[in-house]
């Protein structure tokens, strides 16, 4: 018995090795290239129109003028606007990722005249929990007697239809009310 030598890569194969490390790496690096940019959303205020903006003698028209509307209204105060903006950028799946989310709060007085001016960010925001449920509503879903019951009357051996049904069927399985 004769012992043979351990197998090493040849040189050529050994290339051809690191060529294919290289483009591959190559590739996956230019991936980031074919995304599309970020996208603002909203009404992102300048920062150096804010500095425009002076509480107690800045009014609702000044704002206005000088960093636009607002984005909403507080819903109980109508002295409360709201400046809202993200950026965001498509993700895996073609979801959007946020990257960044500023919400600018101004506060007025009863005369118009501006009272404070409040910055938020993400790191302002609260956690919500989607609950993934439905409400339910009765009278939707027949009972165990009415699709018992339903179809008592509805059998017709030779095909025709009953009267009153467009397809013979009618409510079949005791839907209620017809519904299908």
């Amino acid at each position: 018995m004769s012992k043979s030598a351990p197998c090493r890569p040849t040189l050529p194969r050994l290339f051809s090795l690191r060529r294919l490390m290289l483009v591959s790496c190559l590739l996956l690096s230019s991936c980031g290239w074919l995304m599309p940019p970020p996208q603002l959303r909203g009404n992102k205020v300048d920062p150096e129109s804010m500095k425009e903006l002076t509480p107690g003698t800045s009014t609702k028209a000044d704002v206005s003028a000088i960093i636009g509307s607002p984005t909403a209204h507080d819903s109980f105060d109508d002295n409360t606007w709201l400046y809202i903006s993200e950026v965001t950028q498509q993700r895996i799946g073609r979801t959007l990722g946020e990257l960044e989310q500023n919400v600018i709060v101004l506060n007025f007085d009863e005369g118009g005249v501006l009272k404070s001016i409040k910055s938020l960010d993400q790191a302002d925001g609260l956690p919500v929990t989607v609950i993934a449920r439905t409400t339910a509503s009765p009278g939707t879903e027949a009972s165990f007697m009415q699709q018992l019951l339903g179809n008592i009357g509805r059998f017709n051996p030779t095909g025709a239809t009953t009267p009153g049904t467009a397809s013979g069927g009618g409510t079949a399985g005791g839907a209620p009310g017809g519904l299908h």
